[in-house]
């Protein structure tokens, strides 16, 4: 966990410098689509904040119009773990201490395929939870968001567990992602994360079903920031890497 330790703190010091990108794509508009699943295996999960709070603002700041969304609409369940130090960065500070943030995360917009003709970004953010329902039936409305999107040329991005909401997404009958270099929460990332067991036991993993999907998988060092871009599909690695998908999102809407 030290090595996530001084990446968190690395990140944190880069992310301003992430933030700078700015577009002229005034008027254009983001759906960050999250977990609503608050366990898995019966231990306790949800969003990561910060996969959340780091790219709201920096939509925000873009001059993006951003909505929150979630799988079944309503309350957004929080990871605890990503409430404490030193994952509980100054955007997720922020955002708890943000009236109008607060109010979307506990009245999030409920995913649906429509959404697609609505906004010019699917975005989905990470933890756990969308290992419980980014995948399967309650993922249906999510599913035919993300291959309506995509199918649009809406730019579709899905940060570390987001991109769960991709492994059962196709496009012409075969896998959204055949061919594509993508990225996600790494297996040594899940181990070092103390996760292994967990994610064995309720879950796939997320670097191997992607080589099995056709997709050429693409990782970082543990911890540090790594974004893949494939036309208008942007995936991103871990918690450290928010910033820089939230950049790259904003570039390709400039």
């Amino acid at each position: 966990m030290a090595l996530l330790r001084a990446a968190t703190t690395q990140a944190a010091q880069n992310a301003d410098a992430a933030r700078t990108v700015q577009p002229s794509s005034m008027g254009k508009s983001v759906v960050i689509v999250n977990t609503s699943a608050g366990s898995m295996g019966g231990g306790p999960t949800g969003v990561w904040l910060s996969e959340l709070a780091d790219p709201y603002y920096a939509f925000q700041a873009a001059g993006l119009e951003v909505t929150v969304a979630s799988v079944a609409g309503g309350a957004i369940p929080i990871d605890a773990n990503s409430m404490g130090d030193p994952y509980f960065g100054d955007q997720a500070k922020k955002f708890m201490h943000d009236q109008k943030a607060v109010g979307a995360l506990t009245h999030s917009v409920k995913v649906e395929a429509s959404m697609a003709d609505a906004f010019d970004c699917v975005y989905l953010a990470g933890g756990h939870g969308c290992c419980v329902d980014f995948v399967g039936g309650a993922a249906k409305e999510l599913k035919a968001l993300v291959e309506a999107a995509f199918a649009k040329g809406k730019i579709v991005a899905a940060d570390c567990h987001g991109p769960m909401g991709l492994l059962e997404c196709s496009v012409g009958g075969a896998p959204l992602v055949k061919g594509l270099e993508v990225t996600a929460f790494t297996n040594i990332e899940e181990d070092q994360a103390g996760a292994t067991e967990w994610v064995k036991a309720n879950s796939v993993f997320m670097e191997d079903e992607f080589a099995k999907l056709g997709a050429v998988f693409k990782k970082g060092d543990p911890w540090t920031s790594h974004v893949c871009k494939a036309g208008n599909l942007i995936t991103a690695q871990n918690p450290q890497s928010a910033d820089a998908c939230a950049a790259a999102v904003i570039e390709a809407l400039a």
